[in-house]
């Protein structure tokens, strides 16, 4: 059955990648989920998919810098004609669209010093409404304070660099082209702009988490890349997405509110890992006597598949050996990150059918799993869809690196477009939205040098 899934899954993405028309036929050529169980033999793998361009791969992974103290960023300043400053007045004038407030660039101080003609003030007072105005489209108008866990780092000011962005705005003379080109790419953030202007503005709370929302897609990196994962969290749902389409979806367990809440990340697969083990914590082995248990009950310790050593300080380590009963089920994905979060099976499948899913120690526990790490072994280490197979049902820890790495975004919108295409407001489980409503109510702050949030980071392996 799991190798049957897998290459469901893998069909799709072949069909994507060849084209639209190519996708609708594909879904209405699958077989009902009894056709799959009655027939449970592996097909090829099409030519097409070993031969995914390296367009496809993904943006390039970024790592996040060193924490260091935050300090104001230098704004560049550069020479204004009075047509490129009306230009950037119009721009500044429409933007509401977007979600943001024109106030916060200053409009009718550009405009008294557009009356005045070329000058120094002119000069000072255009770039610094341009450069606040790309510093909001690129990166997002909420300070990094305000995002609560929030340790995806955005790349976009690192390949689009304000000066950069400013210098061909004013050789070119398209000050809104150029600030056109800063939006997010992913469809839903356009169709967030859709429905922020059909809101009316009697519906102020409502039109206040749109904007929310529209900026957290500009906390991400602009475009996503044409293959890779995303979980939205309080949608308890994980998409596996080509060239912006959801070509399948997953129910998720995420981390229950408080400490063990998930953390915002935009990490890299690297590696599968079919069958795995598991490393007890301490907190657990030590903490709540599983070590004990496990030395002085051997049998006990042989039936649920964990094995204990005492090391020369003392220290009990605990290791639950692969099979149906281990805590990470039979598929983990690494996305190596200091948080230690990780995708992963479970044996505790019956937390799926709960609407409210929030029960993990931060880690996302992911439905169907062995299926979705079939699929990214076949794509990200051109694995023969037969040995995938036979590797997911061998019972033996086997870790499959990835040749072909595909990002994954672990987001946060409470207001977004459904897996099924509704938009819908999702319940707010971290409350996570306050912060950043606070920060859209008050005065714009200025940018600092700050990338992700500078709250401590919390190891969080720990699939229970």
């Amino acid at each position: 059955m799991h190798s049957i899934g897998a290459f469901t899954a893998t069909a799709a993405l072949v069909a994507a990648l060849a084209g639209p028309s190519a996708l609708a036929q594909q879904i209405r050529a699958q077989p009902t989920s009894q056709e799959w169980e009655a027939d449970t033999a592996v097909p090829s793998l099409p030519d097409t998919v070993r031969g995914l361009p390296p367009t496809a791969q993904s943006a390039p992974p970024v790592t996040p810098a060193p924490m260091v103290q935050a300090l104001p960023v230098l704004e560049p300043v550069m020479s204004w004609s009075v047509r490129d400053a009306q230009a950037l007045l119009a721009t500044i004038q429409n933007i509401k669209s977007e979600g943001l407030f024109a106030k916060d660039y200053k409009p009718d101080a550009l405009k008294a010093a557009i009356a005045q003609g070329p000058s120094d003030e002119l000069d000072r007072i255009a770039s610094r409404s341009f450069t606040w105005l790309v510093e909001d489209l690129r990166d997002g108008r909420t300070p990094m304070t305000s995002r609560v866990q929030w340790f995806a780092v955005d790349p976009d000011q690192d390949l689009m660099p304000t000066a950069q962005l400013m210098a061909q705005a004013l050789s070119e003379h398209d000050v809104p082209g150029i600030v056109a080109k800063l939006a997010p790419t992913h469809p839903d953030y356009a169709a967030l702009k859709a429905e922020l202007a059909a809101t009316p503005d009697a519906q102020a709370a409502r039109k206040s988490l749109i904007r929310v929302n529209l900026d957290r897609w500009r906390w991400l990196a602009r475009d996503l890349g044409d293959v890779y994962l995303m979980t939205n969290v309080p949608e308890f749902q994980l998409r596996l997405t080509v060239r912006n389409k959801n070509i399948r979806t997953y129910k998720t367990v995420v981390g229950k509110p408080g400490r063990t809440a998930t953390p915002q990340l935009a990490e890299t697969v690297s590696a599968v890992v079919f069958n795995p083990t598991w490393t007890v914590p301490q907190s657990i082995v030590k903490g709540e006597g599983l070590g004990a248990k496990v030395l002085n009950n051997p049998g006990w310790a042989r039936a649920n598949g964990y094995k204990g050593t005492r090391m020369a300080d003392g220290t009990v380590i605990v290791v639950q050996q692969p099979g149906n009963n281990n805590a990470l089920g039979l598929m983990k994905i690494d996305m190596p990150n200091p948080h230690a979060i990780y995708l992963h099976d479970t044996p505790a499948k019956q937390y799926f059918n709960s609407e409210v899913r929030a029960f993990s120690h931060g880690c996302i526990r992911t439905e169907r799993a062995v299926e979705l790490g079939m699929t990214m072994a076949i794509l990200g280490a051109q694995m023969p869809p037969e040995q995938a197979a036979e590797i997911s049902r061998s019972g033996t820890y086997t870790k499959v690196e990835m040749t072909r790495t595909f990002p994954v975004y672990i987001t946060y919108f409470t207001m977004a477009r459904s897996i099924d295409g509704e938009f819908k407001k999702f319940n707010d489980i971290y409350e996570r939205d306050k912060p950043v409503l606070a920060s859209f109510a008050a005065p714009r702050e200025e940018k600092t040098t700050q990338r992700a949030s500078d709250e401590p980071i919390i190891q969080l392996d720990n699939p229970l």
